[in-house]
């Protein structure tokens, strides 16, 4: 039995969507009948799916951290209260108000009875069940824990979110901050300084090379700030697709980890993804060569993925875990210690957790203190350029008082 989204007319001649369960489309439609509709377009959810799937990444449609946790939740607490897992999926599915994750459920469901594993049938949805999601599932089933299983699944997912979001909050107050400083001093040089200045401009007198420099950069502004906000436009469209190319990649990511402070805060981001993902892995007995590749995947930068990937041939080759990631420099001292000594105490799993937390922590207040220290700088910045402004404007007034 699989799902199927139909479209359909009811007797006044409106058009209805939804989505019902059936052995194919014919049966469907015949329900649709029965039901005093006329179908005029039936298609299975998994198809229809697949289809979104294949295109590229940028168009394939995933869901939100918080539907998936919400949806991860739910399985694990009918999962460990005994529910068969087919009536888990259907269960999740009508509690859920979203049509497209709905479908997706119950298109899982359908897959489920068709005598496929849970985490096969996820793997329909790659965009939206990524593959540590699915391996975890897959260990889960082998050991026959997957209500705990999915219950750390949940966690995992909630945590990585909010750690997004406190992240993004700190971040939001400096973007602003500056987008404003920066429009604030684009307004004063293009409509208040030109009209200020005309009036010394046309007395004739001899004007101050600070006030000359400012009605210079007026002027470019007015004649050329268009030309110059095309040109960032372009140059960044540019960058995002140079991004594209593997070798411009890896050398910009590579050069992101030697700018001094930011480089700091991506190589803290990326090991504590990297230690958290493996953590999870680790704990739901995924072979600790597969969770190393799995974790790389979700490293966002290319020069520590690599380093990822070297450290997990290193260690099938029978290296330890702790001298591999070592090799590379990527990876924090505190780090590295806390892991060889999880290897020798055989806790590997609980040391990479403790890791990972402390890691997420430091990020916290490494970004709590970059954002303390661009507030001051950058209203002392702002100031001081309105400072200059100020100075441009009233200097040629203090000449003139003179010259009477």
């Amino acid at each position: 039995m699989s799902a199927f989204n139909y479209v359909a007319l009811d007797a006044e001649g409106r058009e209805k969507q939804g989505l019902l369960e059936g052995d194919s489309a014919r049966q469907v439609r015949q329900q649709l009948r029965e039901q005093g509709l006329v179908p005029l377009n039936v298609n299975e959810a998994s198809s229809r799916e697949r289809k979104r799937g294949k295109g590229s990444a940028l168009f394939a449609r995933g869901i939100s951290a918080r539907d998936l946790a919400l949806v991860t939740r739910q399985m694990a607490t009918l999962e460990s209260a005994g529910m068969p897992l087919e009536q888990n999926l259907k269960a999740v599915s009508q509690q859920n108000d979203r049509p497209r994750i709905r479908s997706m459920m119950l298109s899982i469901r359908s897959r489920v009875l068709e005598g496929y594993t849970l985490a096969h049938a996820l793997g329909e949805y790659p965009h939206v069940f990524p593959e540590i999601f699915r391996a975890t599932v897959a260990a889960g089933e082998h050991a026959g824990h997957l209500g705990p299983i999915l219950d750390r699944l949940a966690d995992y997912t909630e945590s990585r979110q909010q750690s997004r979001q406190k992240i993004q909050m700190k971040m939001l107050y400096p973007v602003i901050l500056l987008v404003t400083a920066i429009a604030i001093v684009v307004f004063l040089l293009g409509f208040v300084v030109p009209d200020v200045v005309k009036v010394f401009a046309d007395t004739g007198q001899e004007l101050p090379p600070l006030t000359v420099a400012m009605i210079s950069a007026s002027d470019f502004i007015q004649n050329h700030g268009l030309l110059v906000l095309f040109g960032l436009i372009v140059a960044f469209v540019g960058f995002r697709y140079a991004l594209r190319g593997d070798a411009f990649r890896g050398w910009w990511h590579r050069f992101i980890l030697h700018i001094p402070l930011v480089g700091r805060v991506s190589r803290e981001a990326n090991t504590a993804r990297f230690a958290s993902t493996l953590a999870i892995l680790g704990a739901s007995g995924v072979p600790l060569v597969e969770a190393i590749r799995i974790s790389g995947q979700v490293v966002a930068n290319e020069a520590i993925r690599e380093a990822v990937v070297d450290a997990g041939k290193k260690v099938s080759e029978g290296a330890s875990l702790h001298l591999a990631l070592e090799s590379s420099g990527y990876f924090p001292p505190m780090m590295l210690h806390m892991i060889a000594s999880g290897e020798q105490s055989g806790e590997l799993d609980d040391m990479l957790e403790r890791t990972a937390r402390n890691q997420e922590r430091d990020l916290e207040s490494m970004v709590e203190t970059v954002v303390g220290l661009f507030e001051p700088f950058m209203l002392l910045g702002m100031g001081g350029i309105v400072m200059l402004i100020v100075m441009a404007i009233l200097l040629p007034i203090l000449n003139l008082n003179q010259l009477v």
